[in-house]
C-alpha cells in the first residue's frame, strides 16, 4: 500500500474495489478464506531458500576469487576492450541503464536470451558455473562506459549488486553468462570459461567444498521453484473464485478514463 502524499494534488487514489460484486463474494467467503491458508508461507519459504543459495554461492566465490584469479579475470577484459571497444573519439562518456534479464520464477529459473540476440549482433557467452562473471563484467562496463559507450548493466536477480550480463548495443555487442539452468537460443560467437581463472591449487584444495556447495544450491534452488510453483497454484486457485464476482467492464472504463487524463491533461 502507497499512501498519496499530495492527494488530489500531485496523486489521486484509484479504488478497483468497486468492481467487486460484494454481496456475491460472501457467499464464498469460506472458500476464499480456505484457498489463502499456506499462500504467504510458500513465499516466505521460497525467499528463505533462495537467499541461503546465494550464501553458498558467495562462499564458493570466496574461496575462488583470490587476488591470481581477479588479475586473470581483469586481463582478459583488457584484452577484450583492445579487440571490441576502443574507446570512440570525442571524450564523452557513456551512459549506463539497468536492466533486469533473468529472474528465479515458478518454471524455474529464466534468462531472456533472446532479447540479447535481437539487439546484438555478435554475442560472447561466459560459462560461469561458479559466479565469477561479474569480475569480468565490472571491468568491461567501466571500459564501454569510459570509451563512449552506452551499456546496458544486467545485475543478477540472485545478486542484484552484482552484474550476470552487459549490453552494448552501439557496437552490437552482449556478454551473457551461462551456469547451466537455461540455455542460449543459438551458439554465441565466443565462448568464455571462467571457471579456468581460478586457480588449481585452489580447486585441488577446495574440490569437496565446492561440490558441496554446488549440490546443496542446487537443491535449496529447486525447493524455492517449487514453492514458487505452489503459490502459483494458490495465486490462480484464487483468482478463479474471484473472476466471476468481477465487473470487468467497469474495471476497463476506469482504465480509460485515467489514461484519457493523462493524454488529454
Amino acid at each position: 500500500m502507497v499512501e498519496a502524499k499530495y492527494p488530489a494534488v500531485v496523486e489521486r487514489y484509484v479504488n478497483l474495489g468497486q468492481s467487486y460484486d460484494a454481496a456475491g463474494l460472501q457467499d464464498i467467503r469460506e472458500e476464499i478464506i480456505g484457498a489463502m491458508d499456506g499462500y504467504p508461507a510458500c513465499y516466505q519459504r521460497a525467499y528463505r531458500c533462495l537467499g541461503a543459495a546465494e550464501r553458498l554461492r558467495e562462499d564458493m566465490r570466496a574461496a575462488l576469487l583470490t587476488d591470481a584469479a581477479g588479475e586473470k579475470l581483469a586481463r582478459r577484459a583488457r584484452g577484450i576492450l583492445a579487440r571490441e571497444l576502443r574507446p570512440r573519439s570525442g571524450g564523452q562518456k557513456g551512459r549506463v541503464k539497468q536492466r533486469f534479464l533473468g529472474a528465479v520464477t515458478h518454471k524455474g529459473v529464466l534468462c531472456l536470451y533472446d532479447t540479447a540476440f535481437a539487439q546484438c549482433s555478435r554475442v560472447y557467452e561466459l560459462a560461469d558455473r561458479d559466479g565469477l562473471a561479474h569480475e569480468l563484467l565490472i571491468h568491461l562496463l567501466a571500459g564501454a562506459v569510459e570509451g563512449g559507450y552506452d551499456a546496458v548493466a544486467c545485475p543478477d536477480p540472485m545478486a542484484p549488486s552484482r552484474l550476470a550480463h552487459l549490453l552494448v548495443p552501439q557496437r552490437g555487442l552482449a556478454f551473457v553468462s551461462t551456469a547451466g539452468e537455461t540455455a542460449l537460443p543459438r551458439p554465441a560467437d565466443r565462448r568464455i570459461h571462467l571457471d579456468g581463472a581460478a586457480e588449481g591449487d585452489v580447486l585441488r584444495r577446495d574440490r569437496p567444498r565446492l561440490r558441496f556447495a554446488r549440490k546443496v544450491s542446487a537443491a535449496l534452488m529447486g525447493e524455492a521453484v517449487a514453492s514458487l510453483s505452489q503459490a502459483k497454484a494458490m495465486h490462480d486457485r484464487l483468482e478463479a473464485l474471484y473472476n466471476p464476482y468481477v465487473d470487468f467492464d467497469l474495471v476497463e472504463e476506469t482504465a480509460r478514463q485515467i489514461g484519457d487524463e493523462i493524454l488529454n491533461g
